[in-house]
């Protein structure tokens, strides 16, 4: 097959990349300085190099220029953390062929590998990928979990709109899994051999995003043309400048055109869209904050995302999954969960949603004794509270922030029932100190004010 240099200071991510490459029968060489790096580029003279941004001696986009200088036929991977995205887009300037973020999916990193050794070669049959695929489908992330009712109705609608290519429009709050859904699309569709393309359109300035979407100066083709055959998903789209906006409707218009005037996907730039977006794009459009005419052009399939609250019941299976990600990730034995460490996940309101939760598992894992996850394990925000009915005749809830102490609790509760009172004596705080039984002076003291101030009659 092909030689590759992989070059990556972590080792167990050098190792997973070239356990993948080898897999797919390739002859790897692994490097984990950008000294060794280059030493093996210029005596190996590889097909592919792979390399980390940030490596501790030497700048990845200095082996990219070198690459690039010395050895043009040798095709070079950009492996980026969320952050470095700018940066990632400046190594495609420089010759680099494309740019993995971190955490990369498996099966993306062989996708990318196989696009770039066919780069001269555009005939190349996508389904020459399947073989090499087929030893990573059964770790990738893209899986949908969940067993609520609002998740099984995606799952269905994503099983009826997989082969349909028109563009969809994810909706739902920060951490909510529209990544995921993305994905899912992509791996249920007949475009599952080919790339999966993702950009964070508020990862980067304009001049650079422009770049990454449409192409480079020097001839590098944007995202739409490296996702040839499969899929772009374009994430917080509504952060998209007008005037990129405007290009984006008139690229879609004729990607459109040729599509209908060939009858054909041989338009050099046949993909599925994928957008997503925080915010209701429809209102957004409406305020002419976002083209109303793209918009209706991303919405044709929309799909709205429940954040985890709305779906608590979903909670357990994907702690489940998530504590086995995080056993397969460091070859290790699957820790389990307390049950009433679990109750603490159930209960917790998770303004984070997905993410939150999958972070709050594995910092839960990194605390854990006897691999077993108890409540004390888990984030002091999720542990430190518990619901209780505010009284023995109410059914109010109240939750009680365990973990404080019994003069704080005190003096917080104390303070809400002042603020309480006054609020039924319409701000007297003569009134008020006359029905708690203090005097003025105490009440003062107990709500943080000056004595001197005037009190209302």
């Amino acid at each position: 097959m092909a030689k590759l240099v992989i070059i990556d200071d972590e080792a167990a991510i050098l190792e997973l990349m070239s356990k993948l490459c080898r897999a797919a029968g390739h002859t790897v060489f692994g490097c984990t300085t950008g000294v060794d790096g280059m030493a093996a580029i210029r005596t190996q003279q590889p097909d592919l190099v792979i390399v980390d941004l940030r490596i501790g001696d030497v700048n990845g986009l200095d082996l990219v220029s070198m690459c690039q200088e010395q050895f043009p036929n040798t095709a070079v991977i950009m492996v980026t953390g969320h952050g470095s995205v700018e940066t990632a887009v400046e190594a495609m300037r420089l010759g680099a062929f494309d740019y993995l973020t971190k955490p990369f999916d498996l099966g993306d990193l062989i996708k990318t590998v196989n696009q770039a050794l066919n780069r001269n070669n555009p005939n190349a049959s996508a389904a020459s990928l399947t073989p090499s695929l087929a030893t990573v489908r059964s770790t990738t992330s893209s899986k949908l979990i969940g067993h609520s009712d609002a998740i099984q109705r995606i799952f269905e609608i994503v099983r009826r709109v997989a082969d349909n290519d028109s563009p969809v429009l994810l909706e739902g709050e920060f951490g909510v899994g529209k990544h995921m859904v993305a994905r899912a699309l992509h791996e249920a569709s007949r475009r599952n051999s080919a790339p999966f393309k993702e950009l964070q359109c508020s990862a980067m300035p304009e001049d650079a995003l422009e770049a990454e979407l449409f192409g480079h100066t020097n001839g590098a083709g944007g995202i739409f043309s490296r996702a040839n055959g499969g899929t772009v998903h374009l994430a917080e789209v509504h952060v998209l400048p007008q005037r990129i906006q405007a290009q984006l409707n008139t690229f879609l218009d004729e990607m459109q055109s040729r599509r209908s005037a060939w009858n054909t996907s041989n338009s050099g730039s046949d993909f599925r869209l994928v957008v997503s977006t925080t915010i209701c794009l429809e209102e957004a459009s409406q305020k002419a904050i976002f083209r109303e005419d793209l918009y209706y052009k991303l919405s044709v399939v929309p799909l709205k995302i429940p954040p985890l609250r709305e779906r608590r019941e979903d909670i357990k299976p994907l702690v489940d999954h998530f504590l086995r990600e995080l056993s397969d990730r460091t070859d290790s034995r699957a820790k389990s969960i307390d049950a009433y460490a679990l109750e603490f996940l159930e209960k917790y309101s998770w303004p984070g949603n997905v993410s939150e939760l999958r972070n709050a598992v594995e910092r839960a894992c990194a605390f854990a004794e006897n691999d077993r996850i108890r409540p004390a394990d888990l984030p002091t925000k999720v542990s430190q509270q518990i619901e209780v009915p505010t009284s023995a005749t109410s059914s109010g809830i109240t939750q009680l922030p365990i973990g404080s102490t019994l003069d704080d609790f005190i003096r917080g509760q104390e303070r809400l029932f002042i603020q309480e009172t006054l609020k039924y004596n319409n701000g007297s705080r003569e009134k008020t100190a006359s029905m708690l039984g203090v005097s003025i002076a105490t009440l003062y003291r107990k709500m943080g004010l000056n004595v001197d101030r005037k009190t209302t009659a």
